[in-house]
């Protein structure tokens, strides 16, 4: 990410006063509908320092905040925000605001007090959340600068617990990369197995290319990870990144061959046949095309699972825990529930 190259690393925020100030100036523009569909921007969680010694010496030169673990200096709270978009919501004639750019799910799970969590949830999305957990291998996400896939997990799990629990109908719409400095094709299968194993197949895919300012621009033209000084495998050639990128969109006919050639090529040819756990089917086979583990189409979104009513709320959850996807895609409107767009297969 190049948002500390080009913006700085020290959080600067605009008061509320001033955001508030621009609503009111919207609201009374002829065209308005009663709807905000962005307060925070990129990131949008983060609205102060991290700790109180940034205020006084400045950014670590040489630690992150959040990853791979949490600082023990850092300071998590989403009081101000909270309060920043019920004061928007308080205005005369908005209807609903939305946060549509993005939140820092990792930032938000360290949040003890999860009052805004239950709010965003309820309120401020518009029927599909953006997130990046961006890779589920730790190899990949330890140069990214990421935390483990399992601060995802459990984050994907309390979202669509909410969500169960106020009657809604909502979606995950999570970003991700191939590619990226660390990443070698067994690192992207296991992401493929990954997609396949919760029934989400992307409609969009970020192939990693280099950006300048970033320590992932170093990987990518030394092999070193500056930031420990060791070794990183760095996929430069064109055709092995239409490889890992095909199979982060396993389920596309176009990228059959390309699937193929890669599980070949890692020693993985277990995942290519007919049964449910398999990313492609063989060549020249006619037969339907390999579905979701549970026997489902895979969708563009990750969505919430029904719950039976014969099971007991207990028992219901652990049935569903996991099988957090849709089993086919839906077209949803701003008139109903707030989304927008179509979720392509």
């Amino acid at each position: 990410c190049t948002i500390s190259a080009h913006q700085g690393k020290f959080i600067n925020s605009r008061s509320e006063r001033s955001i508030l100030a621009e609503v009111e100036k919207v609201v009374k523009m002829p065209d308005f509908k009663g709807y905000i569909h962005d307060v925070g921007g990129p990131t949008a969680n983060f609205r102060a320092p991290a700790c109180d010694k940034q205020l006084k010496s400045g950014v670590c030169p040489n630690r992150k905040c959040l990853a791979p673990k949490p600082c023990p200096n850092l300071e998590v709270d989403h009081t101000e925000y909270q309060h920043l978009i019920e004061s928007v919501e308080a205005l005369p004639r908005v209807k609903k605001v939305f946060i549509r750019s993005g939140i820092r799910f990792d930032y938000l799970m360290e949040d003890k007090n999860d009052s805004f969590f239950r709010k965003l949830v309820k309120d401020n999305v518009s029927g599909q959340l953006k997130v990046a957990p961006e890779h589920c291998s730790s190899a990949v996400l330890s140069c990214m600068g990421k935390p483990n896939f399992e601060v995802y997990e459990k984050f994907r799990e309390k979202f669509f617990d909410i969500t169960h629990a106020i009657g809604k109908e909502q979606y995950l719409v999570p970003y991700l990369m191939s590619s990226h400095p660390g990443s070698t094709l067994k690192d992207a299968i296991e992401l493929a197995v990954c997609l396949k194993k919760n029934g989400y197949a992307p409609e969009q895919v970020q192939d990693y290319y280099p950006t300048p300012g970033t320590a992932s621009t170093v990987m990518y033209y030394t092999g070193i990870n500056p930031l420990n000084m060791k070794s990183v495998y760095v996929a430069t050639d064109y055709h092995e990144k239409q490889l890992q990128r095909a199979l982060l969109q396993y389920n596309r006919p176009q990228n059959a061959d390309l699937v193929r050639e890669a599980l070949t090529k890692a020693g993985r040819t277990d995942l290519i046949g007919h049964t449910p756990d398999c990313l492609v089917r063989p060549a020249n086979t006619h037969t339907p095309r390999p579905s979701g583990k549970d026997g489902k189409k895979p969708t563009s979104t990750q969505k919430a699972p029904q719950k039976s009513g014969k099971k007991d709320a207990k028992g219901a959850k652990n049935a569903t825990r996991g099988a957090k996807t849709a089993p086919r895609p839906t077209q949803k409107t701003g008139a109903k529930k707030g989304a927008q767009g179509k979720k392509k297969r």
